[in-house]
């Protein structure tokens, strides 16, 4: 007989994360990660940075009355399959939620994969890993940690910008207490990627990596952990965003917010 399970896509599994499939599918998910052990871990990664964020943000929740019209929107949605990409503005109010809550972070994510496109899924998580090998190469760096300088942020915006065929904006950090240092080239997944280092007074760096590939699709705020050393990162269009520090989670959350609202501009 042949098998007529859907397959399984990104948009399955953040809802399956999120509580949104019914019992037929999340029987077939279930089924489906049992064979697949790589995206088995990563649900469960998901499901601990869910949980993670809501405790950090469990002492402002307030319940309001049309908290339950809104899940039963976003469960319709689900139904639905893929929505078309949302207006920035509506991006960035996305983004804000899923940090407070991560309760919609497979519905407010727009141009979801279908599961055939599944290597754009793992670029994201390449895209994390990529940006802490990065922060642990140049951010020690005590001589030469970047190529250009902030004295030339403008001939480093343009020559980056150029190099990821999209302009380049430097986000300005000081309102969180940090300053640039400056950028480099590096690889990003076989091409030109952008590295912008920062400082707080204290001499504590945060790096941002940028990286371009086409076959990106849009993701949710996700966070990554590893010995110390936090990353928030996100896809939004072909360029793909990571923000590295060994700062606490909270205040790399402050930065990665800073720097999200500031590249959407």
């Amino acid at each position: 007989m042949t098998d007529q399970t859907t397959p399984v896509s990104e948009n399955d599994l953040h809802a399956y994360v999120d509580g949104y499939l019914d019992s037929d599918r999340q029987r077939e998910v279930e089924a489906w990660l049992g064979a697949n052990p790589d995206a088995a871990a990563m649900v469960a990664d998901w499901q601990r940075q869910n949980a993670d964020i809501r405790g950090l943000f469990a002492g402002r929740a307030e319940p309001r009355a049309d908290d339950a019209a809104i899940v039963l929107k976003a469960r319709a949605a689900a139904a639905r399959g893929p929505t078309p990409r949302l207006p920035r503005v509506w991006q960035g109010a996305a983004a804000i939620l899923l940090f407070i809550g991560g309760a919609f972070a497979g519905q407010l994510a727009p141009s979801i994969l279908p599961g055939e496109r599944q290597p754009a899924l793992q670029s994201a998580t390449a895209l994390s890993d990529q940006s802490h090998s990065a922060f642990l190469i140049y951010a020690s760096d005590v001589r030469h940690p970047v190529e250009v300088g902030a004295d030339e942020q403008q001939h480093l915006a343009a020559w980056l910008g150029k190099r990821l065929d999209t302009p380049l904006h430097i986000p300005d950090l000081t309102g969180v207490g940090l300053k640039l240092v400056g950028g480099r080239l590096v690889p990003v997944s076989g091409k030109a990627g952008a590295l912008l280092m920062y400082e707080d007074d204290a001499g504590e760096r945060v790096t941002i990596l940028l990286g371009r590939n086409e076959e990106n699709r849009e993701t949710s705020f996700r966070y990554a952990s590893d010995a110390g050393l936090e990353t928030f990162y996100w896809i939004d269009g072909p360029i793909g965003y990571a923000v590295t520090g060994e700062i606490s989670r909270e205040r790399l959350q402050q930065v990665a917010d800073e720097c999200y609202r500031q590249f959407e501009t």
